[in-house]
């Protein structure tokens, strides 16, 4: 592999020369393949007992595995398709699992697609305040939508915006921000070496700007007491610790946190214009199982001034439509601790703490609970994703190894013979192994399939 000589020579600066070596053999290394467990459906240890594939844990994510090369991707198993993992390089684990959130809070991520680190800050908010996913690519940000909606989240905004409509809509308001920034992918060249011409064309001059831009625009969308954690999957000090310690000297308010839990293989930041800069975390090939990326955790200092805006930033929402009661009704969840939106066709349910604001380009404000047609209601594929098995009453339960599984996946009308759903009737929500796929509606001893169309295997 032909690396850039400009590269090469910044990257033995950064490394010295005997770790300069180790970095270069690391290219000859096979690459990992990595998923990560959505701890809102499954816990990691029932993930590794379930899946029928060999997992190896890593040993800096807590919920994250290595999986074995050989296997047929892991995409293709209803394990997936029920969102019980997301697949993940490893590396690009690490910035959610080290920003510190915690239940109720309000978080953004700024720069979301494909949703890999969305995804996992949906699942450790497990339900509770709000998670805005954002990405200025609407093509991307739909890709987003769905791989959060096919993990069952529901408590999430997702726009397609420039950051600056985000600022003007949400000034101080998230506790906790990630900024996974454009940049010029240094980190990814020996997994993608296609990235190698990419940089030859945009190096590091090209997206500093935005960077720059990126990180102001996020600070003042934090709140006071915040915190906020930047990363890259780049090698550049210009992209990295130089962004960031010029960030820290125009807000005084802004401290530079320790990134916990530690782990052997991270290796400290690089002092700039004499500030001290170890706390922050870079990830090299070499050192870990897993390709490049860099990490900075910031927070901003308490304020007497107010922290969240409320009245003013809520949308209005209407009560259940009745042509949704009867559905809805015999669901074992309580509706009242949020409220009901009706927009065209379409119903979503916004929890109490959810904000969206007036004059942003939504793809998704909370859970899309289904559609209101000529008198009727038609629930969605989302939330099927989004219950479990004990919420609804009539559940048809598959295991993993039923060849009826695929049949549904792929669109097809169930045979329901040999299962216990004699005398019922009407929707259905069909389950693998207990957790849940999708919907269908039981007819005698058939069952419609109303798997979403767009999500069906091939």
């Amino acid at each position: 592999m032909r690396l850039p000589e400009m590269f090469l020579s910044q990257m033995k600066e950064l490394l010295g020369e005997e770790e300069f070596k180790q970095y270069i053999t690391s290219f000859d290394q096979p690459i990992c393949h990595a998923l990560r467990a959505n701890t809102s459906k499954i816990s990691p240890d029932e993930l590794k007992k379930r899946v029928p594939f060999k997992l190896e844990k890593i040993p800096w994510i807590p919920n994250g595995f290595y999986y074995e090369e050989g296997f047929a991707s892991p995409t293709k198993h209803p394990y997936y398709h029920a969102g019980l993992y997301y697949l993940q390089e490893p590396s690009a684990m690490t910035p959610a699992s080290r920003l510190p959130i915690e239940k109720g809070d309000q978080v953004l991520d700024l720069c979301a697609a494909p949703g890999g680190k969305a995804t996992e800050l949906a699942s450790r908010l497990d339900g509770t305040g709000m998670l805005l996913a954002n990405d200025i690519s609407h093509s991307r940000a739909k890709a987003l939508l769905k791989n959060l909606e096919n993990q069952g989240f529901g408590n999430i905004l997702v726009t397609s915006e420039e950051p600056q409509k985000l600022v003007n809509a949400y000034p101080e308001h998230f506790d906790k921000i990630l900024l996974d920034a454009p940049c010029s992918g240094e980190g990814m060249f020996r997994r993608e070496p296609s990235m190698i011409r990419f940089f030859e064309e945009n190096g590091p001059n090209t997206y500093v700007p935005i960077q720059k831009k990126l990180t102001e625009q996020a600070y003042q969308m934090l709140k006071p007491g915040g915190m906020m954690l930047y990363s890259t999957c780049t090698f550049s000090v210009e992209e990295n610790e130089s962004v960031i310690e010029e960030l820290l000297r125009s807000h005084e308010d802004l401290a530079l946190m320790k990134i916990q839990p530690d782990y052997e293989g991270f290796f400290p930041g690089i002092s700039v214009n004499g500030r001290d800069l170890s706390d922050f975390v870079r990830i090299f090939p070499h050192r870990m199982r897993g390709e490049g990326h860099f990490l900075a955790l910031l927070q901003k200092k308490e304020s007497e001034r107010s922290q969240l805006r409320k009245s003013s930033n809520r949308v209005v929402c209407s009560c259940m439509p009745c042509e949704a009661r009867e559905f809805l009704g015999q669901i074992r969840r309580d509706w009242s601790n949020g409220s009901f939106r009706h927009i065209d066709e379409q119903l979503y349910f916004l929890a109490e703490q959810m904000f969206p604001a007036k004059g942003l380009r939504y793809l998704r404000t909370g859970l899309h609970l289904g559609t209101i047609r000529r008198g009727r209601f038609e629930p969605s594929q989302v939330l099927a994703m989004n219950l479990k098995p004990e919420e609804f009453p009539v559940v048809v339960p598959l295991c993993g190894e039923d060849e009826r599984v695929l049949r549904y996946l792929k669109g097809e009308t169930i045979d329901l013979t040999g299962l216990s759903c004699k005398g019922m009737k009407g929707w259905a929500l069909l389950c693998v192994d207990g957790y849940p796929l999708g919907f269908g509606k039981i007819a005698g001893q058939m069952l419609k399939n109303k798997y979403y169309t767009g999500w069906r295997m091939t």
